[in-house]
């Protein structure tokens, strides 16, 4: 992969390996194995470990996808034990059921506590198809909703409060978190002591922070565009040496991969940037340099708490 050469010329020592389904180990490639085992060499010759396989982002739990995500999934567990990837990650997805709200005739979501049991029936046989690969799975709690939040999204895992109701009903201890700092912080949920109350089942890092903009959100409040945003680690407000801590309190066994492309200023310009971001008509579209200096920028951060903990 062009991007793995990227990351070790960037001085990484870890990536995850996204995309899956597009890869030449998806279904559409029943001969996977050799290529795996080539991709599985080429991290290990630049020095990279490979963390986690980023199964597949969408909505499994959506009927028009279901059976297609199942074997994606399974597939990508299979190609982790395969090559000796502990972790397999992706959205849990999430039920979608409207009903029209008697007074303003709208269109509501139905509350996604009561689709808990169609969401552990769905993933519990996956968990023990990965059990017995020695493979576990990890769920991005990105709420893929506006504004950052947990309205009309697609993942029912996108609060800690749906974690607590999942793990109670979900009997399968190989099946936890793929844990990213910001994705709280836009819900003004404390980093630290998430990882304090559900440490025991964070199976992989997604390093990302965000920033609140108070002056925003105390004009215009919580759903307004611009008041939070995603940025690098140390460009942002969490607090990197407490959240190191505290994974290495709760015995986190895996990295902290940095998830880039969504600072609005360190960034490439493939999408489209806030309006007071005025740097973007300045540069070439494909210059990937202010993208490298906020990747650099989050390594030597999260390296001055991470030196010698592997």
């Amino acid at each position: 992969m062009d991007e793995w050469n990227w990351a070790h010329r960037l001085r990484f020592r870890s990536v995850e390996w996204i995309r899956f389904e597009e890869s030449r180990c998806s279904l559409d490639f029943p001969d996977w194995r050799a290529y795996a085992e080539q991709l599985s060499a080429q991290a290990r010759s630049l020095g990279l470990r490979i963390s986690a396989i980023g199964a597949l982002y969408r909505n499994p739990l959506d009927p028009q996808q279901s059976k297609w995500a199942r074997a994606v999934f399974e597939r990508a567990i299979e190609v982790a034990s395969h090559i000796g990837v502990r972790t397999v990650s992706g959205f849990a997805g999430a039920v979608i059921q409207t009903e029209l709200h008697e007074r303003g005739g709208n269109p509501v979501y139905k509350p996604f506590e009561q689709f808990i049991p169609q969401l552990v029936g769905f993933w519990e046989p996956i968990a023990r198809f990965a059990a017995d690969h020695g493979v576990r799975l990890a769920f991005e709690h990105c709420p893929q909703g506006p504004y950052h939040l947990p309205i009309m999204h697609y993942n029912m895992l996108g609060q800690p409060a749906m974690w607590e109701r999942f793990f109670d009903a979900c009997h399968a201890e190989n099946v936890g978190i793929e844990w990213d700092a910001s994705h709280l912080i836009c819900q003004f949920i404390d980093p630290v002591a998430n990882i304090h109350k559900f440490g025991s089942r964070i199976f992989h890092v997604h390093a990302k922070d965000a920033f609140i903009n108070r002056a925003l959100l105390e004009s215009y409040g919580l759903c307004h565009p611009g008041v939070a945003e995603h940025r690098f680690p140390g460009l942002g407000q969490s607090n990197w040496a407490e959240i190191v801590h505290a994974l290495l309190r709760a015995e986190y066994d895996s990295d902290l991969n940095i998830e880039g492309w969504h600072d609005p200023v360190y960034r490439d310009y493939d999408r489209e940037q806030p309006p007071d971001v005025k740097s973007s008509s300045a540069r070439d579209p494909a210059n990937r340099k202010l993208e490298e200096a906020g990747l650099a920028i989050a390594r030597k951060t999260l390296e001055l708490y991470t030196e010698g903990t592997e």
